[in-house]
Parts: structure tokens; sequence; C-alpha cells
């Protein structure tokens, strides 16, 4: 697809190696990397191996809502940029609230009020601030209550397109998880046209499983059309556990978006 760059996730593909290994096969592979926590990595080992980063986790722990949790997530933020700097990554990533084991949310929420979405937005436009400085991106991903994240506010792909939208800030956009919308929204070429202006980046994953394209309901050659004639030339970025091999898990998913 011309234009756009194809990435795929360190954290769910040859989990027989070590994470800098797993960073050098996706490198070879001519793809872009993907990493979760950078707390937990030897950072100048990654940055060692020449790969070029396409978003990593922008914070690691707080919320958007509370006034404990915005502390932490503004600071969590700020000590994620000089990480960035040094892998030459982009785009920084968030949630709505900071994300427990197993992906829970470390303060679930029931009902977010009219007075969490106007804190939401306020906070957001706190990090976009943060990014503008440093010259990143903050990124907001949607996620899915249905299956991995219950619990957590501002989930569904209509809520951060409408924190971003809220925002209007260059410095923070979506990211974009069609597996997340799929199981929480569906009519995903109408969700990539309308969020169009406002992307920052793609994941995709295969649903159910959240394996790599082509195993599951999602006919992503379709999706892949859809983004060509919108004109996108960002990344797409397999976030994806592999059916079997991950080399051929990554064929698949760039065949899939190749045309």
């Amino acid at each position: 697809m011309s234009g756009i760059r194809l990435a795929a996730c360190a954290e769910m593909l040859y989990l027989d190696l070590d994470f800098v290994d797993r960073v050098r096969r996706i490198d070879e592979r001519g793809l872009l990397v993907e990493i979760w926590d950078w707390s937990t990595k030897d950072v100048d080992a990654l940055a060692a191996t020449g790969a070029e980063f396409s978003s990593m986790t922008g914070y690691l722990t707080g919320d958007l809502t509370t006034p404990d949790g915005i502390a932490e997530l503004l600071a969590s933020a700020e000590a994620s940029l000089p990480v960035a700097e040094k892998l030459n990554c982009p785009r920084l990533n968030l949630h709505g609230t900071g994300l427990g084991p197993e992906g829970l949310p470390v303060r679930p929420v029931e009902v977010v009020t009219p007075e969490m979405w106007l804190t939401a937005a306020d906070t957001l436009a706190k990090v976009a601030e943060l990014g503008a400085t440093a010259g990143r991106t903050f990124v907001l991903e949607n996620l899915n209550l249905a299956v991995d994240h219950p619990g957590t506010p501002f989930a569904r792909a209509a809520d951060t397109l409408a924190l971003v939208r809220a925002v209007d800030h260059p410095n923070l956009r979506l990211n974009l998880d069609l597996y997340h919308a799929q199981i929480g929204e569906g009519n995903l070429i109408e969700l990539v046209t309308e969020a169009f202006a406002y992307i920052g980046e793609i994941q995709v994953a295969d649903v159910p499983g959240r394996r790599e394209p082509g195993t599951g309901e999602i006919n992503y050659r379709a999706v892949a059309q859809a983004l060509r004639e919108c004109g996108y030339d960002g990344v797409v970025a397999m976030e994806a556990w592999a059916s079997g091999d991950s080399d051929a898990a990554l064929d698949a998913f760039v065949s899939a978006f190749s045309e």
C-alpha cells in the first residue's frame, strides 16, 4: 500500500526469543517496531539494535480524571519522553486509565459522568502540550469492554475520537485499534473514514482470538482498500498473537495490507 508503513508489536511475536532479539527479527523483516512498558526494558540495548520504533507506552501509572491519577499520569508521561527520544520513537500510547495485570483497569469505572469527560479532555490537553514541547505525539487508544478491558473508562473508539476531537491538538491523535473496535462497535470502514483526520496510527488483529489478519472475521483487505481511498499514509501495526509461526503471521499481515 503506497505511503503506508507497516509495524509489528514485539511484545506478542517471536516469544521464544529474548526481547531485544524479537526487536531485531521484526526490524530484519523491514517493519517498524512497537513496544509496551519501557520501564521493563533495556532501553540502551533496544536503541543499539538500530530498529525503527513506531510507538511505545507513553505513561506508567495514573488516569485522566482523579487528582492523584492525573498527577501520576502527567509525571509518567513526562518521564516517558526522554525514552522516546533515545529510541527516536514518534508516538507514545495512552489509555483511558492505567491498566494493571491482565489488562484490567487499576481504577475501574462503571459510569462516566459529564464532569469526568471535561476533566479527561483537560488532562489530555496538558499531555498534548508535553508532546509538543518534546516534538512527540501522544496517541489515545480505544479498547474493548466485552472481552479484554471491562471497566475501562473512555474505552470505545467513539469515546477516544470524541476526546481527541475536543482537545483538537496536533500532538494528540488516535491510536485506532481495529481489533478492539470490531468487538465493541464494528462498522470498521465507516469508523476509519469518520476518524481519518484524527488518526495517528492504526493497530490491527483479527477477531476472535487477537491473532494475525486472516484468522477471523475481519476483512482486512477491504479495510486496506478503504484506507487507500482515504489517502491514509501513516502506520498500520499488527498488535496480535501469532496463530502459529511468527514469520507466517507477519507474512499474512503484510499480504493483507499489500495492493
